[in-house]
């Protein structure tokens, strides 16, 4: 059976060795901070991310940075991006250029016969490090991990400089292409390690598990030995593999010679009935290895792996260690407001718990390697990987281009190989859309190109398929194939996605949905949404159905309210259709793009179930309804809509997202109908009543009647007005204190008797005079100084210095504008 005939993966495969635990080791460096390390009696791996200095200029050469004056340099930790705000400011693009970051470090106290690395999570995009003025080494491409050794370089005298020009200068020769629709953000973006060796170290750990299956699973383990002083003789390799209780289960050993200059391979013995690794039950087994010589240990290291077996079936299904499982997936940027992408490593955690809390089992990392720290969090959450190397449209490139685009592959392969969660190497997205000028636009030579990399990637890793989206002559290259089905948003309605799929499903024999949703701007709702026919129905009194829709993108509301219902049809269909492999939704999280300008919040892709600083939008609450059992939730939609209006007798819908069976609802202390969850019934899965609000403030609650779901529930006060508000006349502005010490600043559109006109979208236009500052360029629905009013209202938060007074205008294209006098308690006054 040819691989096109059946896509199977046996296990993980290769990967660098990941040996990192935390504790001090402020001997070893001169810092401003305590310094995590991770270490053994042989090698040590330090976090230096504290203590740097860094200089946004680009001077070309190392030398030119003796003319700098020292207050030039900046202090900063790692990690660090030069634009965590100008892609989401007023202004057109976003730096693309070089700068510089310093640090000092004592390495005099590691030991003499030691080898000194610096170990580079990332540099974006291309790097050159140098160690006491001379040039040391470098990296070109971003997104993966690099060493440069700084042994011959290091004088060990407790004043070793590090300088490291990092550049995000846009190159032609380099992927991702400028022409992506995201911010290819330029600096230290990743942790930076010391990493101390023994003259003698284990290099490199490759992991393969080339069968596997419930009764047994082998295992072969690759070891590449570094030893540059040319130590001569044989040595023993003890390798253990222990299993998710922490017994060794397989302990073996072999002669491996010191210089021979070739890797090692050691075929353990067969376990039998491994603990599979799955998303319902993520069980790692680790590999310890320990190098001696002549009785001394020379070095050791450690790595994860995890046993599981899986394939694509020809027309579908996807199996996972012989079980029929659908792909319940979303797609994440590895960037956030304020940081854009030099995030802590906590942060990555937290994104991957919390799509694992909504009940997804899998992500594609778009559109290029992550962090470590997410690999990390995917393998012990359960949670399955699409990796894609970071080929983004443009097309094809010349023959330095192709070279470098097959070096960043080996390397991303070889990096992240072993991590049982990945599941699929991706070799690009949307490789012919955009083409470059200087780039070759046809098909058929990018298809010839992109087969080079499947080749690559299945003689690096013949365990795992490889995939691409958006690219229908590349389909019959890889294993696995998505095209761009977007029914709904950029094309049709999404009442068409069944039949979709179904003419995907007979074209492409290996078909896996990525990418579908709809933009919404947060807070903004209305009582109807475009229909599944793409009907735009009057949101006004008279709520009469009105023309068809041709294209929603261009001309729908962006409410939370059409997400939702676009996402929720979407998900009925797969949950449904047995031969579906899957789908992954996108975005998780709202991100920053270069290319959207017009969009409500100005440069930001709103497509996520998060924004980009993390308030969940209902869609969120719909995934996890549909996808999890426990813990049991109801969710009252909307949380962020709680000023409606609607003519006296004229019914509204309120639904509730749960996951509870059975669900009661009251308004203003009358009890509606019961009603029982039904996976078939759309919208809010039967969730759903027809209610009449009183003039003024109305009292929902939503409680949890099933079986073992007492307690579980939800309150809402929605306020609820019968008269029709008129035409906006001005901007009503208001003030107050907020958690974190802001002061949150509201602009709401109103009519000529100071009513919230419901309707209004209109662009808004914060700024400021006086004290303190506008948080305006995080691209967020309270960080944006430019944004569309959300049913009227729209607002920012303002940064006001103790004793300090700000004086904040908002204005519209035909409002001329309103001011606010704050002080830094959120009291206010308005001003003539």
């Amino acid at each position: 059976m040819t691989r096109h005939e059946s896509v199977r993966a046996r296990g993980p495969s290769k990967a660098i060795i990941s040996f990192r635990t935390s504790v001090l080791a402020a001997l070893w460096l001169l810092a401003a901070a305590p310094i995590a390390s991770s270490q053994t009696s042989l090698r040590t791996d330090t976090n230096i991310d504290a203590g740097w200095l860094y200089l946004e200029r680009p001077l070309p050469h190392v030398a030119d940075l003796d003319t700098v004056p020292a207050g030039a340099w900046r202090r900063i930790d790692l990690p660090h991006t030069w634009n965590a705000l100008d892609p989401t400011d007023p202004v057109p693009g976003y730096r693309r250029d070089a700068s510089w970051y310093r640090r000092t470090l004592d390495l005099r106290h590691a030991p003499r016969d030691a080898r000194l690395l610096l170990h580079f999570e990332d540099a974006n995009t291309v790097a050159d490090v140098y160690v006491n003025g001379r040039r040391a080494g470098g990296h070109v491409g971003g997104y993966v991990g690099f060493d440069v050794d700084i042994t011959p370089y290091a004088r060990r005298n407790g004043r070793d400089r590090i300088d490291v020009r990092v550049d995000n200068t846009d190159d032609p020769e380099l992927i991702p292409s400028d022409k992506s629709d995201f911010i290819i953000y330029g600096g230290l973006t990743r942790d930076v390690w010391l990493c101390v060796r023994p003259p003698v170290s284990i290099a490199h750990v490759a992991v393969t598990t080339p069968v596997v299956s419930r009764d047994s699973a082998a295992t072969t383990v690759v070891t590449e030995i570094a030893n540059p002083t040319h130590v001569h003789g044989p040595a023993m390799l003890t390798v253990a593999l222990i299993d998710p209780r922490g017994r060794v289960v397989v302990r073996d050993s072999a002669r491996v010679p010191l210089d021979a200059n070739v890797p090692d391979t050691l075929r353990l013995p067969v376990i039998r009935a491994p603990d599979l690794w799955s998303p319902s039950s993520p069980s790692l087994y680790h590999v310890e290895l320990s190098l001696r010589r002549a009785g001394a240990e020379l070095d050791r290291a450690r790595e994860t792996i995890g046993y599981r077996f899986y394939s694509f079936a020809p027309n579908g299904p996807f199996y996972l260690n012989g079980e029929r499982l659908l792909i319940r997936g979303t797609h994440i940027h590895e960037e956030a407001a304020g940081y854009g992408a030099a995030m802590a490593n906590a942060m990555y955690r937290h994104d991957m718990e919390l799509i694992k809390s909504m009940g997804a089992n899998f992500v594609r990392l778009a559109h290029y390697p992550h962090d470590p720290e997410y690999y990390r969090a995917a393998d012990s959450l359960g949670l399955m990987l699409w990796d894609e190397l970071p080929w983004d449209r443009a097309g094809l490139g010349d023959a330095k281009w192709q070279a470098t685009t097959r070096r960043l592959l080996a390397e991303q392969i070889r990096q992240n190989e072993n991590h049982p969660s990945i599941i699929m190497w991706s070799l690009g997205n949307e490789v012919a859309d955009v083409i470059d000028p200087a780039n070759d636009g046809d098909p058929k030579a990018i298809a010839r190109f992109m087969r080079q990399l499947d080749t690559l990637a299945h003689t690096l890793d013949p365990y795992r398929p490889t995939a691409t989206r958006k690219f229908d002559a590349g389909a019959s290259v890889v294993d696995v194939y998505s095209p761009s089905i977007w029914v709904g948003w950029y094309s049709a309605v999404y009442e068409d996605y069944e039949k979709a799929l179904a003419a995907a499903h007979a074209k492409f024999p290996r078909f896996f949905h990525a990418e579908y949703g709809a933009d919404a701007l947060y807070g903004r709702h209305t009582e109807h949404p475009i229909t599944g026919k793409g009907l735009q129905v009057d949101t006004g009194f008279a709520e009469q159905v009105g023309k068809k829709v041709a294209n929603v993108a261009r001309q729908g509301d962006w409410s939370e309210s059409y997400q939702t219902d676009l996402m929720e049809w979407h998900l009925q269909v797969a949950e449904r259709t047995p031969w579906l492999t899957g789908n992954a939704q996108w975005a998780f999280r709202d991100f920053a793009t270069p290319l959207r300008p017009n969009n409500p919040i100005p440069y930001v892709n709103q497509k996520g179930l998060f924004t980009r600083d993390g308030k969940p939008k209902d869609a969120y609450y719909l995934y996890k309804a549909y996808w999890t059992d426990s813990p049991k939730f109801a969710y009252i939609v909307s949380h962020s809509w709680t000023d409606r209006s609607g003519a006296p007798g004229v019914a509204r819908e309120v639904r509730v997202f749960s996951n509870c069976a059975r669900v009661a609802l009251s308004v203003n202390a009358a009890e509606q109908a019961e009603r029982t969850r039904d996976r078939t019934s759309f919208p809010a899965q039967g969730l759903r009543w027809s209610v009449q609000f009183a003039d003024g403030e109305n009292h929902v609650v939503a409680r949890c009647a099933g079986a073992n779901e007492t307690g579980v529930g939800d309150t809402l006060t929605v306020h609820y007005t019968h008269v029709q508000a008129g035409k906006a006349d001005h901007i009503a502005m208001s003030s107050h204190l907020l958690p974190n010490g802001h002061v949150l600043v509201e602009a709401t559109i109103v009519d000529a008797k100071g009513q919230r006109v419901l309707s209004a979208s209109d662009r808004v236009y914060f700024g400021r005079n006086g004290d303190g500052r506008l948080l305006a360029d995080l691209g967020t629905p309270t960080g944006s100084s430019i944004i569309e009013a959300a049913n009227g209202r729209a607002a920012i938060e303002v940064e006001i210095p103790r004793g300090g007074h700000a004086t904040i205008l908002a204005r519209t294209q035909d409002i001329n504008g309103t001011r606010l006098r704050v002080d830094a308690d959120g009291h206010s006054m308005s001003i003539p």
